[in-house]
């Protein structure tokens, strides 16, 4: 017996050949379409329909999604229905619009350095912790004035407070797990209400950073563990949380979440994930998740 999903377009501005597109992506894969309906709000548009698809055929017609102009999910309904909702995010370039190790290596002279090895460590060309430990070593002997001055400039993702409001309003659970630094994160967590926040912790010592990581590396592995670990504290299954990311230290937690979002991600990320958002609006996760 088919299951029931939601089909979800999104994109800046979508047409009736967006949805017409859809609805032969999908029936290709042989899935029964409902008619889209449209809504919006100014800034970017949404397209929904009901679909009912084979579990067996739901990769072919996920496949067939990436392949259209806007940008699509394709969303289990017990998700979309389920009264508490669990929703993860990744921190740099996903809740935020920087990366929080660049601002810090501005300040020591090695930005270009450290963009460098922060970009093939996102698209998964070297490991995550290794590469972190050598980014950080760059900040040795920096003054820990500068990390308020990096949080000053950190500037949240368009839409990342309306989504965090819209799933508190909606009675739902919102945390953030990230490879940057709690010295930046947590203050940020507590101005925007979260629930859960788990980040590394920048070694300070007389007032100068040491160009350490104090304790365990959140990579990969750490992100998909805190997502159990925080829906099992609430209760909430797996199949009813949304993980959202873009790099691929996120792929662990956006494959175990029942859905998972590629916020203007690495290709990698993105082939992997249930659903990309490619457009600069966070919140569009909300029209994913039903709140």
């Amino acid at each position: 017996m088919p299951s029931s999903f939601a089909a979800v377009l999104h994109a800046l501005s979508l047409s009736p050949e967006d949805a017409a597109a859809a609805t032969r992506a999908l029936e290709g894969a042989g899935a029964a379409v409902g008619p889209f309906e449209t809504s919006g709000d100014g800034r970017y548009e949404v397209m929904t329909a009901s679909v009912a698809l084979d579990d067996a055929r739901l990769t072919e017609a996920r496949e067939a999604l990436a392949g259209l102009r806007a940008g699509a999910g394709l969303v289990p309904a017990t998700l979309l229905s389920a009264e508490r909702k669990l929703l993860i995010m990744d921190v740099d370039s996903t809740l935020i619009q920087q990366e929080v190790i660049e601002l810090l290596a501005d300040y020591a002279g090695k930005r270009e350095e450290v963009t460098a090895v922060t970009e093939a460590a996102m698209r998964g060309e070297l490991d995550f912790a290794q590469s972190l430990v050598a980014r950080v070593e760059t900040l040795a002997g920096l003054p820990a004035e500068v990390i308020d001055k990096v949080r000053g400039a950190v500037v949240l993702s368009l839409g990342a407070d309306e989504l965090i409001k819209a799933f508190h309003a909606a009675g739902h659970v919102v945390c953030v797990v990230s490879g940057g630094f709690t010295q930046i994160l947590d203050p940020l967590a507590e101005a925007l209400g979260l629930d859960h926040a788990r980040a590394n912790d920048l070694e300070v010592v007389d007032g100068k950073l040491t160009g350490r990581v104090l304790g365990e590396i959140v990579d990969r592995a750490v992100k998909e563990r805190m997502l159990r670990t925080w829906a099992a504290e609430h209760a909430i299954p797996l199949e009813h949380c949304i993980a959202v990311g873009d790099g691929a230290n996120d792929l662990d937690m956006l494959g175990a979440a029942g859905l998972g979002v590629a916020y203007n991600a690495k290709p990698k990320v993105r082939a992997a994930a249930d659903a990309a958002v490619d457009i600069p609006y966070l919140d569009v996760v909300r029209h994913l998740a039903g709140v």
